[in-house]
């Protein structure tokens, strides 16, 4: 794939509706991250990633309606495609591949209890998030090894360590 391909590969459409955001300043270039990592997973067809950045309480109603789970999370991934569209859709059409969704609150809690810098545990949930999209999964202890395996790699891209090292 040339650069120019690999350049047209996703596009990211990002909405904000909690303004806590405003006030940590990310550096993340959130295009790079995705295609480092689309290209480590082997994934070259074009596609669009939506992600919102919200707080715990939009979360915690998003993971009640979709998970049945009556509690904030840091991450939600909701898939939009399956094997089937990537077989109908031609190649030069964009896939759609889903929504990754942020709460603010908890990866800041998180961030700080696990010494983390925030940027760091932000970018590890986007990769996560992302490969969930991509259909990976961590429902069993190989496919948890493989997902963190693949998160790691493309971490230390970025010079970011090992989220699942603890930090003292």
């Amino acid at each position: 794939m040339d650069s120019d391909s690999i350049h047209g590969l996703v596009r990211i459409e990002c909405d904000l509706n909690d303004d806590e955001w405003l006030n940590t300043p990310s550096t993340i270039d959130w295009h790079v991250l995705a295609l480092k990592t689309l290209t480590h997973t082997k994934w070259n067809r074009r596609c669009v990633i939506s992600v919102l950045f919200t707080n715990d309480a939009h979360v915690q109603e998003l993971n009640l309606t979709y998970r049945h789970k009556d509690k904030p999370t840091n991450v939600l991934s909701f898939p939009a495609y399956d094997d089937d569209l990537l077989r109908i859709l031609p190649l030069s059409e964009e896939i759609p591949l889903g929504d990754i969704v942020f709460a603010f609150e908890t990866i800041q809690h998180e961030a700080l209890t696990q010494n983390k810098l925030f940027n760091h545990h932000l970018t590890h949930l986007f990769v996560h998030g992302l490969l969930h999209l991509l259909g990976y999964d961590h429902e069993t202890d190989d496919e948890a090894t493989q997902m963190e395996r693949l998160e790691i790699e493309i971490l230390a891209h970025f010079s970011i360590p090992n989220p699942y090292e603890v930090n003292e």
